[in-house]
């Protein structure tokens, strides 16, 4: 590691890792919330276990950014149509009196804001290994796997490469980023060892990237490239058949492979820090568009009545539905973007040479 990595590295660090007042407070808050699903679970008469998951159960959480996630594993005799109105039904209760928002993967959970701290109330089922009927009845398990696996000083290293990640913008696995699960960044450090590594890794990368930690597929390795097709490949070392890197798009890898490349070369804060990017006056952009030589087309629409989930899967099928469209009508295609504010205003533009 260069004495000037090192340098930006302990600086990041330093600033990303909770002290202890904060850390006490988001425990504490944790510890209540857990209090109230497992009342209000209590109150509607459903059997739930509740138990804190995510970063701040395997501390690995950043500081002035944690993310409260309380999972309640309940009975398989619940229907999965019911899973998530159920869960609806008890989270709502938990967090009376807090900002709500409904979110989805693959089925309905809610996001509440406990004063300036995300919180996400999850279901899933109450299942051993290899016998999921849901995605989430994994996280228990990811959880314990990741605090057998990590160290204080690894657990330091997942905080850098989260961080970068953010910085450039490809951290989150939700439809609206596809990039990286805090998950599969644990996952890198504990297969790499430390972020340095991890970077160096991804700067090298030619072809495929295809990680096995718990060797599951010992002697048939040959399998893992016709088992999965994305070019980013970590196989779940709780679930064999499973590749954590599914969400995450090609252009996510190949921005944090570029990135990785950066700042190796040249390391700086700006990975983990990116200055505020200021807004173009509508003058300044029609400046800019009009020295382009390409055409832009907008399309603008008012509100899409979807939770932010949904919103994002609908845009971006949108979006390569238009794509198909201009190419099959001759049109040269430069680049395209969707964008929402989530809320009364959506839109997609595309560059047309």
């Amino acid at each position: 590691m260069s004495i000037e990595l090192e340098k930006v590295c302990k600086m990041v660090l330093e600033r990303v890792t909770p002290k202890k007042e904060e850390r006490e407070k988001i425990e504490a808050l944790a510890k209540e919330l857990e209090a109230k699903v497992a009342s209000a679970a209590a109150d509607f008469g459903v059997k739930a276990t509740v138990r804190l998951e995510g970063s701040v159960a395997k501390d690995t959480w950043l500081s002035e950014e944690p993310e409260i996630d309380i999972f309640m594993r309940l009975p398989k005799s619940i229907p999965r149509r019911s899973l998530g109105d159920v869960a609806l039904k008890i989270a709502r209760r938990a967090t009376e009196g807090m900002r709500q928002v409904e979110r989805f993967a693959e089925h309905p959970y809610l996001e509440a804001f406990a004063d300036d701290v995300r919180v996400n109330i999850v279901p899933c089922y109450d299942v051993k290994p290899e016998e999921w009927l849901s995605a989430t009845d994994r996280t228990p398990y990811h959880t314990d796997y990741a605090n057998k696996r990590l160290t204080s000083q690894t657990r330091g290293e997942v905080r850098l490469l989260k961080k970068f990640m953010k910085g450039i913008g490809v951290y989150g696995a939700e439809i609206k980023v596809g990039g990286f699960s805090g998950y599969l960044c644990e996952l890198l450090i504990i297969h790499y060892g430390n972020f340095a590594n991890t970077l160096k890794a991804f700067a090298q990368q030619k072809g495929r990237i295809i990680v096995d930690i718990e060797n599951h597929y010992r002697g048939r390795e040959d399998e893992l490239p016709l088992l999965f097709s994305e070019p980013l490949v970590i196989v779940d070392p709780v679930d064999k058949g499973r590749n954590v890197a599914s969400a995450v798009q090609p252009q996510r890898l190949y921005t944090f492979v570029a990135a990785a490349r950066a700042f190796l070369e040249k390391p700086s804060l700006k990975f983990f820090y990116p200055p505020e990017t200021k807004p173009l006056t509508t003058k300044e952009l029609k400046a800019k568009i009009s020295t382009r030589g390409s055409a832009t087309l907008f399309v603008v629409f008012g509100e899409v009545k979807a939770v932010p989930d949904v919103l994002w899967g609908q845009l971006y099928k949108s979006q390569r539905s238009l794509e198909k469209l201009l190419l099959l009508n001759d049109f040269s295609l430069l680049r395209c973007a969707a964008w929402s504010n989530e809320k009364d205003l959506n839109a997609f533009v595309f560059e047309l040479e």
